[in-house]
């Protein structure tokens, strides 16, 4: 096989969550900043790093409030996610083949758990790396290296998937097969092809294929 290991980002890529990202966000903004601020500017940085730096765009002074609020609001809606179509069958396929899956998301540990307990269909990982287990974070490549290391794998015998224009910059940094998948809905297709990416591709069918 080409890549027996595979890792994934997370939101978008996995579980079909953005709405529920902007719904918090949007909250979190409004509660704190009494501010209204376009969809796109929000979804811009989702992603990539962590929610400091995320919260920190919108505003710099009132990071720690607006972390807080948004994490009132959003965990528990994890609750109510669902695996974008498709994904448990090729995770499933993978695993008959015999490959190494891991999880690298900007989500620390904590949160990743809520998804798993909603999402159980997901299955199990080999590795899963989140924001609080490594001190950079994505778009650099160190989460997907970390991934990497544990495994005792080589980026040359691995790909990463993901939804983000800052999966595939971490991903071609790290030296990996990097794909990037649209049905996440949080960025528009431009802005990953922009990127370059190895692969872009519309559908799981489409994603196994090419791994």
């Amino acid at each position: 096989m080409r890549y027996p290991v595979v890792l994934f980002d997370l939101d978008g890529t996995l579980v079909d969550s953005g709405a529920i990202i902007l719904a918090s966000f949007k909250h979190a903004t409004q509660t704190v900043l009494r501010r209204e601020f376009p969809d796109e500017h929000i979804l811009a940085a989702v992603g990539g790093s962590n929610l400091d730096e995320q919260m920190r765009r919108l505003d710099k002074e009132r990071v720690d409030e607006l972390v807080t609020v948004y994490r009132a609001h959003n965990e528990p809606l994890q609750s109510e996610l669902l695996a974008c179509a498709g994904m448990p069958a090729v995770l499933d396929e993978l695993r008959a083949q015999r490959r190494r899956l891991g999880i690298v998301t900007a989500k620390r540990q904590q949160t990743i758990a809520l998804a798993f307990d909603a999402v159980p269909d997901l299955g199990e990982f080999d590795v899963v790396v989140g924001c609080d287990d490594t001190q950079r974070h994505k778009p650099d490549p160190e989460p997907i290296l970390h991934a990497l290391a544990v495994l005792g794998a080589r980026p040359e015998d691995a790909a990463y998937v993901g939804d983000s224009p800052f999966d595939v910059r971490a991903g071609k940094a790290a030296g990996v097969f990097t794909v990037a998948v649209t049905w996440g809905k949080i960025h528009p297709r431009e802005r990953l092809e922009a990127e370059r990416p190895d692969a872009v591709v519309d559908s799981a069918e489409e994603l196994l294929g090419r791994l």
